[in-house]
């Protein structure tokens, strides 16, 4: 069973950046790198909404929100995906959680809020 741990969130000033980071345990390293590993993110009273995903051969997807501001990537020898946020925006304000797609079953971390501050 994978475990995804987020980390990296925090408070920053609009215009700023932040790099999450999304550790997967439970898996080997070659189970790591055929996975989709995606970031999603829930601002309150809101409903969770993606933000990106990379596949297994590296290739990407964004949501159009965050096209040319954000970046995933992954390094498959540490079992971890990253989410690089530039030009942060208050409403970027949420919290994000990274989800491992693992034969037919989607994990989930608990999360890590970033605060956007005007």
């Amino acid at each position: 069973q994978v475990q995804p741990v987020e980390s990296g969130g925090g408070l920053v000033q609009a215009g700023g950046s932040l790099r999450l980071s999304c550790a997967a345990s439970g898996v080997t390293r070659n189970i790591f790198s055929i996975l989709t590993m995606g970031w999603y993110r829930q601002a309150p009273g809101n409903q969770r909404e993606f933000v990106a995903q990379i596949f297994s051969g590296a290739s990407t997807n964004y949501a159009d929100f965050v096209k040319g501001r954000f970046t995933i990537s992954r390094d498959n020898a540490k079992n971890t995906v990253y989410l690089q946020m530039n030009s942060l925006k208050p409403e970027d304000t949420a919290v994000y959680y990274c989800k491992a797609d693992y034969a037919g079953v989607g994990y989930w971390g608990q999360g890590t809020q970033v605060t956007v501050s005007s």
